[in-house]
């Protein structure tokens, strides 16, 4: 058993150090395809659609006249969603709306106050104009992320989204274009790769640059996301993904068996991790990984995963698990015990936390309703989920009144002076002196 996944126990000397070199991910750049990206995106920056259509003929095979060729009709998506089997239909429907009435509990609202002086002070929120959503084409084509990067969008109130995804050889995915209809994108391209995403936040003759552009890719779209930020804001930059489970020893084991094997088989980086009290449960555990891995169809990717990142821990109780926890900064954290709301304070760094038994990861991944967009890597410790927060911004309202410009003025001059920014400080002195008592 020991040979599937690792054994460790927080009690040992050397824990810190191998819980450093189990979490450790060689993130190196790799050059060539840094280099690849850099001129990839300096050609369509320069040559617009024109690169666009060299870049589809090349990697996709799709021979193109004009980008407005590779615009997919809406009518093609409807007709996409009309021709699903009934049972995707109502599960991709009523995931939609799990995950925006979620996400309608986000919006922000602007705000303000008036001091006594009769200066107001506040915060005006206000939608993205536009936004781009990257999404893989192929094999590699999940609904679920049109929903969670879509929804919370439109539901911010952006005005735009434009969606790229590749279609190889022409071939569009019918679950993907039916997820866009139902999400409310407003424009797709069957554009993919780094050209794609240097047409959104460059912007062609054909597509409009966009001011944020989100969604998972392959390591040429993460890399042009890389450069291109600063011109567009990005989500983030995704790792691989990660599970770790807090579990008193009272949880069916193959439950949880499973649940680490729903991260591993993402790819063989995907990190599975088991905190447990009881030596003999991690036993059962392991047991159940062994007896199950065969009657996986990706076992050869969950044993890899396993093998080199995963581990079953022993700890002295949940709440060292809980410790140890918060320095994981898990991307998905479940906390399978018989209270776990009790364990709640403790838990400071996680990107989802599913509480109990029943809340199992795949249940957000799909339909719960949060966000499935998670920080990865420890970055979890200052990064959010995903949300209709990241499509909107927040702008300062300064209303200062004549009495207000007395208060303030004698203070910013001061400190000004002191700064030595004399244009700064006769700035304030100028509304010091005006006595019209306008506003």
């Amino acid at each position: 058993m020991s040979a599937l996944i690792s054994r460790l126990n927080a009690s040992d000397p050397d824990f810190q150090a191998q819980l450093k070199t189990l979490l450790h991910v060689d993130a190196a750049q790799d050059d060539s395809i840094e280099a690849a990206t850099a001129g990839i995106l300096a050609n369509v920056r320069e040559h617009g659609d024109a690169a666009l259509l060299d870049y589809t003929r090349q990697f996709d095979r799709v021979d193109a006249k004009t980008v407005a060729e590779l615009e997919i009709d809406p009518a093609v998506w409807q007709q996409a969603l009309n021709n699903l089997p009934l049972d995707q239909r109502k599960a991709l429907e009523a995931a939609a709306d799990r995950v925006r009435q979620y996400h309608l509990k986000q919006r922000q609202d602007s705000w303000s106050y008036v001091e006594a002086d009769g200066t107001r002070l506040g915060q005006q929120i206000t939608p993205l104009d536009r936004a781009g959503l990257y999404v893989p084409g192929g094999k590699a084509a999940y609904p679920s992320s049109v929903l969670m990067n879509a929804i919370p969008a439109k539901v911010a109130g952006v005005s735009v989204l434009t969606m790229v995804t590749p279609t190889p050889d022409g071939a569009q995915n019918p679950l993907v274009l039916a997820a866009a209809a139902i999400s409310g994108v407003d424009r797709i391209y069957a554009i993919g790769g780094a050209q794609a995403v240097g047409a959104l936040a460059y912007g062609t003759d054909t597509i409009t640059a966009v001011d944020k552009i989100v969604g998972p890719g392959n390591a040429y779209v993460a890399a042009a996301k890389r450069r291109v930020f600063g011109v567009v804001g990005i989500d983030m930059i995704a790792g691989p993904s990660e599970i770790l489970i807090i579990c008193d020893g009272q949880t069916p084991a193959d439950w949880i068996a499973m649940d680490l094997f729903s991260q591993a088989e993402h790819d063989e980086l995907a990190q599975a991790i088991l905190l447990c009290p009881d030596a003999d449960y991690l036993d059962a555990v392991a047991a159940s990984i062994a007896r199950l891995m065969p009657t996986m169809p990706r076992a050869t990717i969950i044993a890899t995963s396993l093998k080199n990142r995963g581990a079953l821990i022993k700890v002295a109780s949940l709440e060292e698990a809980c410790e140890i926890s918060n320095q994981i900064a898990p991307e998905h954290l479940e906390v399978s015990v018989v209270d776990p709301e009790a364990l709640l304070p403790l838990l400071r760094h996680a990107g989802a936390i599913f509480m109990g038994r029943h809340s199992s990861e795949s249940l957000g991944d799909y339909c719960a309703g949060p966000n499935h967009v998670l920080p990865t890597s420890r970055t979890a410790r200052f990064s959010s989920p995903l949300g209709v927060y990241d499509f909107q911004k927040r702008s300062s309202i300064i209303h200062v009144s004549s009495a207000g410009a007395q208060t303030m003025g004698a203070i910013a001059d001061t400190l000004a002076m002191g700064e030595g920014l004399q244009a700064h400080a006769q700035s304030a002195r100028y509304r010091m002196q005006d006595e019209s008592g306008n506003d």
